[in-house]
């Protein structure tokens, strides 16, 4: 494995694996080029024979920051994540593993089966140092901004320590993606007095406390504080983080539909919706879910970002953007060189309190 300080700070995409195919993520690579010129080098995962004429319709052929690196297989939807990983050894998304793996990109992007992602990840690039266990950390929309929550499935059971390193891990991509100087990280329990919870979130709460300093811990949160301006960065483990997320999606789903049902009911409401439309279209983009381009898996040797299956263009560009804050904020280093200051913080014995 070669160190990610070493690496090449190059963006590998994944150009195969989403629901509205290659097509839609060369168009959101060429959206991506456009709307940043600093961004780093991509490279574009996929069969030639397919991205080639693709590129050359979109303008990008012999682009100065992009190439392409051949890949004859696909997983799918539909494929067992070990059984693929292992079997595909030439699909977009392990071909993007080995280049983080062998030090020519720094990132990968892919919107390809979440579970050979994940699966992949652990395997081929492998952990990052003092992390037992990645986490998925996707932004969702609250009142004033987002929250990053943590886990939000990579591990639906998790221990104290787990809890411990998503906060620091969770906190580092807040500040990179949210721009938030110092995130406030709560940890999401059954209310917010001392010891009220399970015997994990009580754990963790006091391993959150003997490393606050490292984050900024502002202690429990119940439920209804997630979407006021209350935390940045939410804590829990991803049994819970995945109900979270998808009644969430969901909700926000039923939002919209039911705004423009009932804003359709009578001509009077259809005037309205007409002359506030800016305010209906703003509100649509602040429950999008691809708004930050999905969600990175952190806590792996190097940097893997998931977008949505189902991600169009504009979505696909938005994770490729984050891929490029990513690189620029260094947030591999910044992650594994604060879980070491944690790990060897409560690693070291308590004080003796004794009285002589």
């Amino acid at each position: 494995m070669v160190s990610p300080a070493v690496a090449q700070a190059r963006i590998a995409v994944d150009a195969m694996g989403g629901d509205l195919g290659p097509a839609e993520v060369v168009e959101a690579v060429k959206l991506a080029l456009a709307a940043d010129a600093d961004i780093s080098p991509l490279i574009l995962i996929g069969d030639q024979a397919i991205l080639e004429p693709l590129l050359l319709k979109a303008g990008l052929s012999g682009h100065a920051k992009l190439s392409v690196a051949h890949a004859s297989e696909v997983i799918t939807m539909t494929d067992k994540p070990l059984r693929a990983i292992i079997r595909k050894k030439d699909s977009s998304m392990v071909v993007g593993f080995n280049l983080i793996k062998e030090g020519r990109a720094s990132v990968l992007v892919s919107s390809g089966n979440t579970g050979a992602l994940m699966a992949g990840s652990k395997l081929i690039v492998g952990a990052m140092p003092g992390v037992e266990r990645p986490s998925l950390a996707p932004a969702i929309p609250r009142e004033g901004g987002s929250f990053i929550l943590i886990d939000a499935g990579a591990n639906p059971t998790a221990e104290a320590i787990h809890l411990m390193h998503n906060a620091i891990m969770g906190s580092h991509y807040a500040h990179t993606v949210l721009g938030t100087l110092a995130p406030r990280v709560g940890l999401l329990t059954l209310g917010t007095e001392e010891g009220k919870g399970t015997p994990l979130t009580n754990e963790t709460h006091e391993l959150l406390k003997k490393i606050n300093g490292i984050i900024n811990y502002v202690g429990p949160v119940e439920g209804f504080q997630l979407f006021r301006d209350h935390v940045d960065v939410v804590v829990c483990d991803g049994f819970v983080g995945n109900a979270l997320l998808k009644s969430w999606e969901s909700m926000a789903k039923f939002i919209k539909n039911l705004l423009a049902e009932e804003m359709k009911r009578t001509p009077l409401r259809i005037a309205g919706y007409v002359l506030a439309k800016g305010a209906f279209d703003a509100l649509k983009d602040r429950l999008n879910p691809d708004r930050y381009g999905g969600a990175p898996l952190l806590g792996v040797q190097g940097n893997v970002l998931k977008a949505h299956g189902s991600s169009n263009r504009h979505a696909w560009a938005s994770a490729i953007r984050a891929a490029g804050k990513i690189l620029q904020h260094d947030l591999y280093h910044r992650i594994e060189a604060d879980v070491a200051r944690a790990n060897t913080l409560i690693a070291a014995p308590s004080p003796d309190l004794t009285v002589s």
